[in-house]
């Protein structure tokens, strides 16, 4: 315990209503922490040089709360729980029992009930996840208000690691290019259900309750029912991909959304800044983006290493150069062999919008100048023709990913 910053803290104006029972690390700079509206109640523990807590900000209400290099944006709430390394951009309410790995990014307003896990997750305003749920590896977007949000049920479990021990599983529910307008119909998740990943879901989807969804669903408004296995047992090949084409498309269309999202944190939330708190918070906001697409590109390329070693398997069992299968590995790993260049291709182009991105940004660069603190209300408030212009911007980013892997734009 650093008795001398807790003593800081407390002379600054911040509440704390039990301060031998709060810790504040060595590394914790207390200038990054607001008094403005910040309580933090007992059990409360600040680690990490990287730590922001802007105005209104609440830990610990229910339960102790652990925050690791966390950057909390204006009125968040984390009611109990470990969060680390995690961006939170303001009005977000987290549940007690929370556990949130390094990498996730919760928009404003996005929230969760009780004991929910996440790791590497992305939550568009307004998102909300209900209690008892493992949402690691997912991003999600949809909806246009707190009255009109996507939602994953209680007790949902996102299935992202595999038998042949990879994780190479990331799975999108509507998309970005469309989901950063605010504008989309929600999706809806129902509780005690599962995604096995890697999928897509578009907009407007809604999954029955108790189903598991195993195939993407790209049409829109469609209501999902997945429906129990029956009871078998049948002989397992262990290391073996059946299906690898399918594996690279989405985690291509995953990665492609997220380097989009790279574009739009780097032209577009930047101008929403109004103070050294809230520009620190967007730079913290850009560094998580860049550790999101690192560990979806790491687990790409653990997919193909394990993918060679299927082709060897099958190579063995009497599968010969040219059988079907074989051929199938053949293609994947021929794209997989070109993936490094086609990412270092995309981190150059996002860096020059073009012609619908240098309109678009101009645009919100003037509607932003007179209210900086209101980025949901408006880019909500856009005209839909202005809206159709950057969507169209961050749609190439992505139609030129997955082009330049001869994927279906």
């Amino acid at each position: 315990m650093n008795l001398k910053k807790i003593e800081a803290l407390l002379q600054k104006g911040v509440n704390i209503p039990n301060p031998a029972t709060v810790f504040i690390g060595d590394d914790v700079d207390i200038e990054r922490i607001s008094p403005d509206g910040v309580t933090l109640f007992s059990g409360t523990k600040l680690i990490g040089a990287q730590t922001l807590i802007m105005p209104g900000t609440i830990l610990g209400y229910e339960t102790p709360v652990t925050a690791e290099n966390c950057l909390m944006g204006p009125g968040t709430k984390l009611q109990g729980g470990y969060f680390q390394d995690t961006v939170f951009m303001g009005d977000n309410v987290f549940g007690s029992g929370g556990h949130v790995r390094k990498g996730c990014i919760l928009e404003e307003q996005a929230n969760a009930a009780h004991t929910v896990g996440l790791k590497q997750t992305i939550l568009f305003p307004f998102v909300t996840l209900g209690s008892l749920i493992n949402f690691c590896d997912c991003f999600m977007a949809g909806g246009t208000s707190r009255k009109d949000h996507s939602e994953v049920g209680s007790s949902f479990i996102h299935f992202n690691y595999t038998p042949n021990q990879d994780k190479a599983t990331a799975s999108m529910m509507g998309n970005v290019h469309q989901g950063v307008m605010l504008n989309q119909p929600p999706v809806f998740l129902g509780g005690q259900g599962g995604l096995v990943g890697p999928v897509r879901i578009a907009f407007g989807c809604i999954s029955a309750a108790g189903s598991i969804i195993r195939n993407s669903e790209l049409r829109c408004e469609r209501l999902i029912m997945g429906g129990t296995m029956r009871s078998a047992s049948v002989q397992w090949r262990p290391g073996i991909y059946t299906r690898p084409e399918r594996i690279l498309t989405e985690n291509i269309y995953y990665i492609s959304g997220l380097y989009a999202l790279k574009a739009w944190y780097y032209f577009i939330r930047s101008l929403f800044t109004w103070d050294w708190m809230s520009q620190a918070l967007v730079s913290g906001l850009q560094k998580n983006i860049d550790i999101c697409i690192q560990e979806r590109v790491k687990r790409l390329n653990a997919f193909g290493d394990k993918l060679e070693q299927s082709k060897r398997i099958l190579l063995q069992r009497g599968k010969g150069q040219g059988s079907q299968a074989v051929d199938a590995h053949d293609t994947v790993l021929e794209k997989l062999s070109q993936a490094s260049s086609i990412f270092d291709q995309a981190e150059n182009d996002i860096k020059t919008p073009g012609p619908d991105g240098e309109q678009f940004i101009e645009y919100i660069d003037i509607q932003s100048i007179h209210n900086k603190k209101d980025y949901v209300g408006i880019i909500q408030d856009l005209d839909e023709s202005i809206s159709i212009i950057g969507s169209a911007w961050l749609k190439d980013i992505e139609n030129r990913i997955v082009g330049a892997f001869r994927l279906n734009v």
